[in-house]
């Protein structure tokens, strides 16, 4: 299971809310920095991120993160 990355559907949904990086990042409390790199497969959120953007876009975390099948 090593270097198994990440699908990341973040962009997707950021997108279809209308908002860019950066407000995406001011709305939960990151940087766009690091929303940034979490759309790029670069760095993984930790369970409490990933919740916080779910719940921010109204999805479930499934919907922006998944295992490749």
């Amino acid at each position: 299971m090593t270097g198994m990355r990440l699908v990341v559907a973040l962009r997707h949904h950021r997108n279809a809310a209308g908002l860019t990086q950066a407000e995406l990042a001011d709305a939960i409390g990151t940087s766009r920095k690091t929303i940034n790199t979490i759309e790029n497969g670069v760095f993984v959120p930790s369970t409490v991120l990933a919740l916080r953007l779910a719940r921010y876009l109204g999805v479930s975390v499934h919907d922006l993160f998944a295992l490749p099948d």
